[in-house]
């Protein structure tokens, strides 16, 4: 394995890291977006507010997304397991 072989996979990973945070991360922030303004505009200040619908809406991004994160982390996986004996030459 070259060197440049371990600099696509690297990139490769980071990419497919990125891919799978983001359903959950965009969800999050469009949540706390949706509340920061509610907070401005009614000027409620309550901690609580922020927390637990967030928290909520990136669990169910997190449910809703579960298939699709499987099978894109699988498609990068599997092929990697597949050449494992190249590693070991």
């Amino acid at each position: 394995m070259s060197p440049d072989d371990v600099v696509f996979i690297g990139r490769d990973a980071m990419l497919v890291t990125l891919m799978i945070a983001a359903p959950m991360l965009l969800s999050g922030m469009v949540v706390g977006l949706i509340i920061s303004i509610f907070q401005s505009v009614t000027q409620i200040q309550e901690i609580t507010l922020t927390f637990v619908p967030k928290i909520i809406v990136v669990m169910g991004a997190f449910v809703l997304a579960l298939p699709w994160m499987l099978s894109l982390l699988l498609g990068f996986v599997e092929p990697l397991f597949g050449e494992v004996h190249l590693l070991l030459d």
